[in-house]
């Protein structure tokens, strides 16, 4: 069943043109400094082609839950959701939102100069100004109070969301939000379900911080749970409105 996707609109971007792209699972919300529709279309089915091809001959891509050896000659965005995997802890399938919306972003970069991809949270970035990204976390007091200021000169860069109490995305976790940047967005994906998928409870902010920051590639990590915020990392937080009556 389709769910609004309430979240969207939280990246500053009303200088691009703005258009989606639907096929199966996939729902893009993609920005860009031209109209790219088609381009964007043919690079989803392509990579949805080859996604569904590799997991036809090995379903376990599909439901492991842990690490899983990168088979032989296997390339391109299934073996970057395999490294993401193991990189983070969890199965392939953790990074597969962040990598489809960087295969897609990578392919209109060929095309333009500036590109956002947004799939479900998880954001691919390549701007020539700073972006402010800002939080999504359900009922906590930090919705929409607070976002990450993303600089141009660090993009291109992934910035993958995850969350035990919004969406529908499979987690272990009761985190409101879990905000992963790093590297490319495969991993930033991956990262952000490992995390989440320690937050139990506020008093698990502090420990599933320090796991990401164990995470090769990752660059910034915000957990989210209730009133309890937890930031590490070289992006700077800043607020989208006050946030009187929340700790840190």
């Amino acid at each position: 069943m389709y769910e609004p996707r309430m979240y969207r609109q939280l990246v500053a971007g009303g200088d691009l043109t703005a258009f989606s792209v639907m096929l199966g699972e996939t729902d893009l919300l993609i920005r860009a400094d031209r109209p790219l529709s088609d381009l964007a279309n043919e690079a989803v089915r392509a990579c949805r082609d080859k996604i569904e091809r590799h997991a036809r001959r090995r379903p376990e891509l599909l439901t492991a839950l842990e690490p899983l050896p990168c088979p032989a000659r296997c390339s391109g965005i299934v073996a970057q959701m395999y490294e993401a995997g193991a990189r983070a802890g969890v199965g392939p399938m953790a990074a597969v939102a962040g990598a489809v919306a960087e295969y897609v972003g990578r392919a209109l970069l060929r095309h333009a100069e500036e590109v956002i991809v947004e799939n479900g949270g998880d954001i691919f970035m390549c701007s020539s100004k700073e972006r402010i990204v800002s939080i999504y976390a359900g009922a906590s007091p930090f919705t929409h109070r607070i976002g990450l200021r993303v600089p141009a000169e660090r993009t291109p860069m992934g910035i993958c969301t995850s969350s035990g109490t919004v969406g529908h995305s499979k987690s272990f976790g009761t985190a409101d939000a879990v905000v992963v940047a790093a590297e490319d967005a495969a991993l930033a994906d991956a990262a952000a379900t490992a995390i989440a998928n320690q937050v139990k409870s506020d008093e698990d902010v502090d420990t599933a911080l320090e796991y990401g920051r164990t995470v090769e590639g990752v660059t910034h990590v915000v957990v989210i749970k209730g009133s309890k915020l937890g930031v590490w990392g070289d992006l700077e937080l800043v607020p989208t409105h006050p946030t009187e009556g929340v700790k840190q």
